[in-house]
């Protein structure tokens, strides 16, 4: 079979080389390019004779996905799929992977990290430092003692409610399925609304897919307390961003802690948050740590490798 890698993965060539070896000892083929391109047609190109193909986090579109004629397998070196041309692959018959679990500690950390932004305005402190005329003194507040809403316990909720239980933090949470692991932690589970109007710091973990699009809508958000603290390191489109904008400049939420929106950074210029008061933004990066990068290449490899060998692992769809 034909392998080709048709964008970087932000790890060292040497490490891809070391990672495709097995591959190449199976006597198949294995192509790699360094350089990334959003142009269709060239992903096409690079993509046409493989039997599987493997990207990161670079949207695969319908349109390139539905001239595939040999491809039988994407894999995804990332968590979320929704980047990908999902409903082409199901027509054309072609199975897709993903690397779930590669990123769960890089995007607890920085809910964490962003949660004590906004509770101690360590970037606001940083600008007022820099100042020639010092404004004054900023008091914060602690995340020891409070109530955290992990809304979407999958390993990544699991890993952030691991984390702030080390504050000394009472979990509760939703999901549509209890799990017991996040019973062994401590959270125990409520409805949303009560999650939403018990919690002081809510986090968002869920899945983007057409169940959750608007799934905290603004009726939703207005449940949350005035003092209370939002954070999204998922999906932007999950949330009512708009809604959002305005409850936090009308003192409704005291702040939030935002990694992703309605699209890709760079973000228009009018777009709501950007002017919204206490928001933190940080431009998708959660994921994306030193440890992480090399986490989902060999997760992505052994996902190859599992397919060739003929027992696929990680497959989504």
């Amino acid at each position: 079979m034909n392998v080709s890698l048709i964008e970087p993965l932000r790890v060292p060539k040497e490490l891809i080389f070391e990672l495709a070896q097995p591959i190449k000892e199976m006597g198949h083929e294995f192509v790699y390019y360094d350089e990334k391109t959003t142009d269709p047609e060239e992903l096409y190109d690079r993509s046409k004779e493989a039997d599987i193909v493997m990207i990161g986090n670079n949207p695969y579109p319908k349109e390139v996905v539905l001239k595939l004629e040999r491809t039988k397998l994407i894999n995804v070196a990332f968590t979320g799929i929704d980047h990908v041309g999902r409903e082409a692959a199901r027509e054309k018959g072609i199975k897709i992977a993903n690397a779930s679990g590669y990123s769960d500690q890089s995007v607890a950390e920085l809910v964490i990290g962003l949660t004590l932004d906004v509770y101690r305005s360590i970037s606001k402190g940083n600008r007022d430092v820099r100042l020639s005329e010092f404004p004054g003194m900023i008091q914060g507040r602690e995340i020891r003692g409070k109530t955290v809403g992990i809304i979407g316990t999958g390993n990544i909720g699991l890993k952030t409610a691991e984390l702030f239980k080390s504050f000394g933090t009472e979990l509760i949470g939703y999901n549509r399925t209890e799990k017991e692991e996040a019973k062994e932690l401590g959270l125990t589970y409520h409805s949303l609304d009560d999650v939403l109007s018990k919690s002081d710091i809510v986090s968002v973990h869920l899945p983007l897919n057409e169940e959750t699009r608007g799934f905290l809508s603004a009726d939703k958000l207005s449940k949350l307390k005035d003092s209370a603290v939002l954070i999204n390191c998922a999906r932007g489109p999950i949330i009512d961003n708009d809604a959002l904008a305005r409850l936090l400049n009308d003192g409704k939420i005291a702040g939030a802690g935002i990694d992703v929106f309605d699209m890709e950074p760079p973000i228009p210029a009018d777009y709501p948050l950007l002017e919204a008061k206490n928001a933190i933004l940080t431009p998708h990066v959660a994921y994306l740590t030193d440890e992480a990068m090399v986490a989902r290449a060999k997760i992505a490899f052994t996902n190859t490798v599992a397919y060739l060998k003929g027992h696929p692992e990680n497959i989504i769809e």
